[in-house]
């Protein structure tokens, strides 16, 4: 009972006022951009923070549930995120080879950014402990639980993201849900649904945003002409002084291809992977 009460007081006890939310995001952005940066943290649980949604989760629960108002905690969980996820490039910046050419993978933070506005309006709903509440807290006991799953597939080395997303699980089922009945489904759900999404899932979905390694400056005219298909596909993301490429893969391997932009010819080798920790990750290399 006395851990009920300590979890409870923890998701609505606490006095998140704007100097607390400030302080959270620029601590969370501190701790996240060592976890990236000290090769200690490397293909570990604490590294997963600075690329995948378990932690941030959490944070912005915390914050959620710490509001008065729906309105309250649209405004606060948007503006944790608007600093916390910059702050986390900045950080990076004098230690990556990338430079100020890391900003060009924020834009897919900032798009989750703005929507974290009306994902906190209704998420404070939550505090209701009924069964809209157990419908809107729905897809995080799920993608919790499937993280849960996924991690003990890497044992030892993400036990502690294992750990930490269950007691996630556990801690919502009890503070955010009144009634047997809730939490038993809420149980059954995050389970079902963790269990469909590994059975189901390709052996590989990889789909993200590469620099190229010699930093070519690509025009308008640039184009995958060699290479851009298959099980492992190329595009051209993004031209100007930022170039990038898009990489889709659905096995892993390695492929070449080559950027024609006008007389110029670019040309590489892109390989994917799995790194021991069990993400996916991708290489670009010259020819």
């Amino acid at each position: 009972m006395n851990k009920k009460r300590t979890v409870g007081k923890l998701y609505g006890g606490l006095n998140m006022g704007w100097p607390a939310v400030l302080l959270l995001a620029v601590l969370s952005a501190a701790l996240t951009a060592v976890f990236l940066i000290v090769p200690v943290f490397k293909n570990t649980s604490f590294q997963r923070m600075g690329v995948y949604l378990e932690a941030w989760v959490f944070l912005a629960i915390l914050i959620m549930s710490n509001c008065k108002s729906p309105l309250e905690s649209a405004m606060k969980t948007f503006v944790f995120f608007l600093v916390s996820q910059p702050l986390i490039y900045l950080l990076q910046v004098p230690f990556s080879w990338q430079g100020w050419g890391l900003f060009g993978y924020y834009k897919y933070w900032f798009i989750a950014t703005l929507l974290t506005f009306p994902a906190a309006y209704i998420g404070w709903y939550i505090k209701k402990r009924n069964w809209l509440s157990l419908l809107i807290l729905s897809p995080i006991l799920c993608l919790l639980a499937y993280t849960c799953a996924e991690g003990a597939q890497r044992f030892p080395r993400l036990i502690v993201t294992t750990l930490f997303c269950l007691g996630q699980v556990v801690a919502y089922l009890l503070v955010f849900t009144k009634t047997p009945a809730q939490r038993l489904t809420g149980l059954a759900l995050s389970i079902c649904a963790a269990a469909a999404v590994l059975l189901l899932r390709p052996a590989v979905n990889f789909d993200t945003a590469m620099f190229l390694p010699d930093d070519p400056v690509l025009t308008e005219n640039a184009e995958v002409v060699e290479g851009g298909e298959g099980t492992i596909a190329v595009s051209v993301e993004r031209t100007g002084p930022d170039s990038m490429v898009r990489i889709r893969a659905a096995a892993f391997g390695d492929a070449d291809f080559t950027i024609r932009d006008g007389d110029k010819e670019y040309r590489y080798t892109v390989i994917v992977y799995e790194d021991d920790a069990g993400h996916s990750q991708v290489e670009i290399k010259e020819r």
